[in-house]
């Protein structure tokens, strides 16, 4: 496997036979692919972007201000050297912003709200733009899905409409010591990941030959991957795919900047087999809850 497949999210929308395959394809293989002609506006990500870069550059002072480690950073700032990944002793080299959907009395009560940010204009406005986009995205991709492992296309409506989704701003310092590191081998917990701003070097997934692979997007695509609740709830059939970000010895030492959106179901879901009916399952939230615990965000 060189790389991911890319595929066009207009061709799924059509339900073209040939992009339905390589979805097909690519959830049964890797795990991950890239997908292009999607709705999600160029100028929008940019300013994300630069707003992100603007936060990131404040005093350390003024981001800790925004860190709320009694809600496991759920919402607002986590600072440098905090999260850890499953399994691992060392902290990754990142800090990083979370930014949920705007929620009103038809959420389920454990969804934390969004923290207002005061010194920089317009970054909370942005960003939810940033996150319906995204969200949007995400629960027509899953549509797409649901299909390809036997399920109505809106199966997973119910699950992600007024969902726990997250949108997470990473910084991942500029570093000159031996550690390459910057996020340690990890899965994600969510249903699905959709991630902007893979173009840049150093993100890299596991095949089945336990052979790390780079990813290489370009620069508008956006990089989609299946995550652990997915993984339980097909029995393993779809596969959440191992990644980590390294920084490559030769490169110049700068800053690294991404953003993923992760798509949750609200707390209140049943996590349980779609295909084992005798599973008793597990709650979104408990099941967040406990991985949250473990990757020291607690």
């Amino acid at each position: 496997m060189e790389s991911i497949p890319r595929i066009s999210f207009n061709d799924l929308k059509d339900k073209n036979a040939l992009a339905i395959s390589n979805l097909s394809d690519a959830l049964n293989e890797h795990g991950f692919f890239s997908i292009y002609d999607h709705p999600v506006n160029k100028d929008l990500i940019k300013k994300c972007y630069d707003k992100s870069k603007d936060f990131f550059a404040l005093s350390e002072d003024k981001k800790c201000a925004y860190a709320f480690p009694n809600i496991a950073g759920a919402r607002g700032y986590t600072p440098f050297g905090k999260e850890t990944a499953l399994g691992e002793d060392v902290p990754d080299l990142k800090e990083f912003w979370h930014h949920g959907p705007v929620i009103d009395t038809s959420y389920d009560s454990r969804i934390s709200e969004n923290i207002i940010i005061n010194e920089i204009e317009k970054f909370n406005s942005i960003f939810d733009d940033l996150f319906n986009a995204l969200n949007s995205l995400g629960i027509d991709l899953l549509s797409c899905i649901a299909p390809i492992i036997g399920l109505d296309k809106n199966y997973f409506d119910s699950w992600v409409n007024n969902g726990n989704s997250l949108l997470r701003m990473i910084h991942y310092p500029p570093s000159n010591n031996s550690n390459i590191y910057r996020a340690r081998e990890h899965c994600d917990i969510n249903l699905i990941t959709l991630l902007i701003g893979a173009e840049e070097k150093g993100l890299e997934i596991k095949d089945k030959n336990n052979t790390w692979i780079e990813v290489e997007a370009d620069q508008d695509d956006i990089v989609c991957n299946i995550g652990d609740m997915m993984q339980l709830i097909t029995d393993g059939k779809l596969k959440s795919t191992p990644h980590r970000v390294i920084k490559y010895l030769t490169d110049i030492p700068k800053s690294r900047y991404s953003i993923p959106f992760f798509l949750h179901p609200s707390p209140g879901t049943l996590l349980k087999s779609i295909y084992d009916h005798k599973d008793k399952g597990v709650l979104a939230h408990d099941f967040l809850d406990e991985r949250l615990k473990a990757i020291k965000l607690y």
